[in-house]
């Protein structure tokens, strides 16, 4: 069983891709709902420096805050997917 955490906002199409990929893989991980309000996001600016999600934190692999959904589901395909076991 992994660490996995996501932030992600409802309704944020970018999350969701990183969701489907997470549910492909079969992968269990913790959702962390975000305020809408950029302002608001202090908790995923102390983790990515940033306050764009989704956020990726997979502290097995030390991965602290990957954001950008593309980089995220490369990163979980090449993690956690086929290319893991090859």
């Amino acid at each position: 069983m992994s660490n996995l955490e996501l932030y992600e906002l409802e309704g944020c199409p970018y999350c969701a891709k990183v969701t489907s990929k997470l549910d492909e893989l079969g992968l269990e991980y913790e959702s962390h709902m975000v305020p809408r309000s950029h302002g608001e996001r202090t908790e995923v600016k102390e983790i990515s420096g940033q306050t764009g999600v989704p956020v990726l934190v997979d502290p097995d692999h030390g991965v602290d805050g990957m954001p950008e959904s593309d980089d995220i589901v490369e990163y979980l395909e090449r993690t956690y997917g086929r290319e893991a076991s090859a």
